[in-house]
């Protein structure tokens, strides 16, 4: 699998060569979307998928084409998470010692995942703030022991192996119009997309990122891979600083459209899935729904396939999931509150300030000294978007001193 034309990759050839340890994941008609978006939707349940990604077919594929030399010497890999599983369980498969890096920040329901699917074959390394950092490492790490570098995404095996989600789809709904797929570093992009663009022209290949990590639409721009200064990252399987190279060719190719769409977004989408088809899907995972909205005039009247990529969510991030939502919904606001020195402020607050609806969430006041008491920290939640303006009037009004710190975002992230 070297050198990089597109004739060495055969995503058929390959789901033959991996189907035995993969599920072949459902591709499902959504009533709810469809008819949200007047057009055919239909999600393709990666989250389904063994090790709960589809991350399990680029690994399983990669590690099962190795030489018996490279076997023997064990191989290394960098994942935030996804790609870990899918190696872990192909390592364990196959009987091969396998060593895993980690962001230190990675959800403990993935670390544990990971620890399963690999057992007595797998070590697991946390390093790093962020995938890249691990990346670093894991790289350093293979070439002084020796061993071979499984790569997350800018490999053609990994690549090949992403595309056969391409080729069940093709399978199970030949008519096709668009197919939606998130993008961190582009494997899965990649090869869907060289897949469909080959087997089917017609259909057209959309790419989602994170608008915190928009590493491959930043590539795009630059016609170069960029490393990008900071990323959030909390969209984690798709929180890439740098896509690569191999893939930014084959995106190029393949992916003519690229939307960015915000965190906040995202964890409104996974609570829509969630509370109305009890799909858990990570934020990878949802990225293809949220951006349905920015590709609503695209996609109407056509048969469309969100990718859903994964569903390694650990239920530990619910509570920020939940606020990341309503803040982008306009429902929550922060505020810093200098109440009157006098009897009845709180009170007056309370009861004149706030709407019928409105509910302090957090309240704290900030100490200046052991004796001296500063503003408050106030946290209210609203029933709609539209009761702000009157919250902010009625302040004003009954003369508080506030300050709003979601329209700061340094004094935000230090306080919130």
């Amino acid at each position: 699998m070297s050198g990089s034309s597109d004739s060495t990759i055969d995503s058929v050839s390959a789901l033959k060569r991996i189907q035995s340890v993969i599920n072949r994941t459902p591709l499902q008609k959504n009533a709810r979307l469809s008819k949200k978006y007047g057009a055919s939707i239909y999600l393709k349940r990666e989250d389904m998928q063994v090790v709960r990604s589809y991350k399990l077919r680029g690994a399983y594929n990669k590690i099962s084409r190795l030489s018996e030399d490279e076997r023997a010497k064990g191989v290394v890999c960098a994942s935030a998470g996804n790609h870990a599983q899918g190696f872990a369980f192909s390592c364990n498969n196959q009987k091969i010692k396998g060593v895993i890096f980690m962001p230190s920040h990675t959800p403990n329901q993935k670390i544990d995942q990971t620890r399963m699917f690999g057992g007595d074959f797998v070590e697991i390394v946390l390093v790093g703030d962020t995938f890249d950092d691990c990346l670093r490492e894991a790289l350093i790490y293979t070439e002084e022991h020796q061993m071979t570098f499984v790569p997350p995404f800018d490999d053609l095996a990994i690549i090949e192996g992403q595309g056969t989600v391409g080729v069940e789809i093709l399978e199970d709904l030949p008519d096709v119009d668009i197919v939606i797929v998130p993008i961190g570093g582009g494997g899965l992009a990649s090869g869907v997309g060289h897949y469909l663009h080959q087997t089917k022209p017609d259909t057209v290949c959309y790419g989602v990122e994170p608008l915190g990590a928009p590493s491959m639409k930043t590539a795009f721009s630059a016609k170069k891979p960029v490393t990008l200064d900071r990323i959030n990252t909390f969209v984690d399987g798709a929180a890439v600083k740098k896509a690569g190279a191999l893939t930014l060719g084959y995106c190029q190719k393949y992916i003519p459209r690229i939307e960015l769409v915000p965190e906040g977004k995202v964890c409104t989408t996974i609570l829509d899935l969630y509370n109305h088809e009890a799909i858990v899907a990570e934020p990878a995972g949802a990225l293809t729904v949220a951006s349905l909205d920015i590709y609503a005039d695209a996609i109407k009247g056509k048969k469309v396939v969100c990718i859903v990529s994964g569903g390694n969510n650990d239920f530990d991030r619910m509570a920020e999931i939940k606020e990341l939502s309503l803040q982008y919904e306009g429902k929550k606001h922060y505020f810093l509150v200098n109440f009157p020195q006098r009897p009845g402020a709180l009170r007056l607050f309370v009861t004149e300030v706030l709407g019928e609806h409105d509910d302090i969430t957090r309240f704290e006041f900030i100490k200046k000294t052991e004796r001296e008491r500063g503003p408050a920290l106030v946290g209210i939640e609203l029933r709609s978007p539209s009761d702000y303006a009157s919250l902010i009037d009625r302040m004003k009004e009954k003369r508080f001193d506030f300050k709003e710190i979601n329209r700061d975002q340094t004094l935000f992230e230090y306080l919130i």
